[in-house]
Parts: C-alpha cells; structure tokens; sequence
C-alpha cells in the first residue's frame, strides 16, 4: 500500500498521470503568434506575471485533481474479541502450613504462599479472554474475588492476599463448595476449578459427596493440585475430587513444578476465540477536490481577463 506524508492512497497509479502531463505541458505545447507592445514595459511585465499565475494554476488544479482521485484516507484497525473464554475458579489454600520457607529454590526466602501468588497472578494473565475468580480458603472459605474479567483487578487481590485471612486450618471441602458456588450460575460453556493446597482436609462445614454432586450438577471440571512433599497433602482426596469431575490432579514440590502445572493446564483448557478485525478508514479526497475546483475557477476568471478566452 503506496503511503505518503502518513495517508495511504487507495488508487496510487492515478498520480502516474501527473507525470504524463508535466510531460505533455512542456513536450507538446502549442506555439500560438503573439503581439507584444515592445516599448510598452508595463504591459509586458503584467502578460509575464499573469501567464506564470495561470501555468500555476493550471498545475495546481490538474495535480490535486488527480490527488483526489488517487483517495487518499487514514486508517486504523479495530480488533473485537468476544468474550466467550471459560469461566474459572481459582481456590488457594492460604492456611498456616502456607507459611514454610524453600519452595522456590532460586528465592528461597520466599514462602509458599507468596509462590503461589506469583504463580497464579501469571496464570491470570495468559487467561486473556476468561472470566476468572478467586476463592481463599484456611479453617473456613470465602471469596476474594467475584467472577471479572478485569485482570488487572484480580492480580492486584491476588498480591493482597495472606497467610492466615482465612483462619489456620485446612477446609478443602469447604472451598471446593465455595469454588462451585462462584461457578454456578455462570452461562460459560466451559466452567473449571483449580484447587490448590498443601495439607489435609482438616476443618469442614460440608460433606464431600454433596458438593462432588453439586459440581457434577453444574459440569464444573476440577483440576486439583498438590504442593510440597507428597506426605503432607491428602493425594487420595485430590485424585478422587478430580477424577470424579473430568480433571486431573498434579503434584508439585517446587516453585518451577508449580509453574510448570498451570501452563499445562493452561494448555489442557485453552479457549478458542475468534477474533474479528475491522479496517476502519476515513477520506480526505475532497480537501484535493475542493483547492483544484477553486483553482479552475480562478484560471478560468484569469484567463478571461486576459482576453484568451
């Protein structure tokens, strides 16, 4: 696309017409007999200034004429994604045992809990097109964070988020209510869970059975991880609370497993969206148009006063 001074010319081949006539202007000119009243100075001087004014004119018409016609426009493109991605819970155990050090061994200083959100705000980031949630979870659940697509909002929740704001136990089942609780009236076509935590269930207000039927109900698939050493968290519970939704557990004991976890499911539950992409273009050809029809007018006015016309 043929661009200039920042517009884009739709029919660019037009301007190889202004070459043609700058060459016919000087290459096939019509000599005419003229009389010139040599001892009158002022007379010549004023045919010379009026004949430059006409060629310019001239110029100036035939080249924004073809200019108009090239249709020079700006343009800009407009990308529209609907919002069709997967609804998403993301349940964090933020109970004490969240507190042990070594679980990152580049940032070792750095605690489980603080991992996990670094972790889980780079999932939310590559989720572009989701609406996710958070669920928080220690002695008793809550939510932290309403289904949103604004993940910008969400990181920043996620940051906030400490050990212990949700009591010092473990209430899996608990989360897992809260979790389907968050997803239950959502109209996505696919709605998933990911629980996250390193122990056992040990505090609960609901029983198991009840809310693996109520995420059965509602089709919600549960990935299930666990983190630490495979002793201290419960692999049974978290391989039965996945197999009996469609999910699938995972186990990490570092901080580059547990990354390694949410890019596979990442990948395992990628939505498919078809974008649109719009080209959006605004013309200026009558801005040309107008200064060559003006242009006209005056060398036609000029070379009328001039008596050749």
């Amino acid at each position: 696309m043929f661009e200039i001074f920042g517009y884009r010319l739709e029919h660019a081949f037009v301007l190889l017409f202004i070459g043609l006539f700058i060459f016919c202007h000087f290459a096939c000119r019509i000599r005419v007999k003229s009389l010139f009243y040599a001892h009158l100075k002022i007379f010549s001087e004023s045919a010379a200034y009026k004949s430059s004014l006409l060629t310019f004119l001239k110029f100036t018409a035939i080249v924004t004429l073809f200019i108009a016609m090239a249709a020079p426009y700006t343009s800009r493109h407009i990308d529209i994604t609907p919002k069709q991605g997967y609804d998403i819970a993301l349940m964090l155990d933020a109970s004490e045992s969240m507190l042990q050090r070594g679980f990152d061994t580049t940032q070792y200083r750095l605690d489980r809990f603080d991992v996990v959100k670094n972790v889980v705000s780079d999932f939310i980031k590559t989720r572009t097109n989701d609406n996710l949630g958070v669920v928080v979870f220690g002695a008793f659940a809550f939510i932290a964070a309403p289904l949103t697509y604004d993940k910008a909002i969400l990181s920043d929740i996620v940051k906030r988020l400490r050990v212990g704001i949700a009591g010092r136990s473990t209430a899996i089942y608990d989360a897992l209510g809260q979790g389907i609780n968050l997803l239950r009236k959502s109209e996505a076509k696919s709605k998933i869970a990911i629980l996250l935590t390193d122990g056992h269930n040990t505090a609960f207000n609901v029983a198991l059975e009840d809310v693996l039927a109520l995420a059965k109900k509602y089709e919600i698939r549960v990935y299930t991880i666990g983190i630490g050493h495979e002793q201290e968290f419960n692999q049974i519970l978290l391989n039965k609370i996945a197999s009996d939704t469609g999910g699938k557990m995972f186990k990490a004991q570092s901080g580059e497993q547990l990354t390694q976890v949410y890019r596979e499911i990442d990948r395992l539950e990628k939505s498919q969206i078809k974008s649109k992409s719009f080209e959006e273009r605004t013309y200026y050809y009558h801005y040309p148009l107008l200064l060559s029809v003006l242009s006209l007018l005056l060398f036609v006015v000029l070379r009328h006063q001039k008596g050749l016309l």
